[in-house]
């Protein structure tokens, strides 16, 4: 009996822990998918279709030094917006970008979207970086 119960305790443990592994696995895929159809509804207007901006209105986001340079800026881009200059691939913009009202999965998904589209190749963003910006700003 004994026996019995120490094999069905194991079979449980062994099978909670493969559950909760496989919810961890992020599907970047998955993710880059998802984030096409936020980046049509969010950003297209002025960044167009493929990255490219408006020269001297809107930065690029295509092959861009200042998106891939620091993921978590980027993360509080999208989150809070931004206004003032910054520079991208050397050239100087003054601009004021809203702020998004996104779920974290959402900013995540824009966000691997835009960071392996046009020339970009980034790490992923998860849902979970984006949750620990949220909770950072109100720290």
């Amino acid at each position: 009996m004994r026996n019995r119960f120490l094999v069905l305790t194991f079979s449980l443990f062994v099978i909670s822990f493969y559950a909760f592994s496989q919810k961890q696995k992020f599907d970047l895929k998955a993710s880059i998918d998802r984030g096409k159809e936020v980046y049509i509804a969010q950003c297209m207007s002025c960044h167009l279709e493929n990255g490219e901006g408006i020269a001297d209105v809107y930065p690029p986001l295509a092959k861009a030094d200042y998106l891939m340079e620091d993921k978590k800026r980027s993360i509080d881009n999208v989150i809070h917006g931004l206004s003032g200059e910054i520079v991208v691939n050397g050239k100087t913009y003054t601009l004021e970008m809203t702020a998004f009202d996104l779920s974290d999965e959402q900013v995540s998904d824009v966000l691997n979207y835009i960071r392996n589209s046009w020339g970009n190749k980034g790490k992923a963003v998860t849902p979970r970086e984006v949750a620990e910006a949220r909770n950072n700003e109100s720290q």
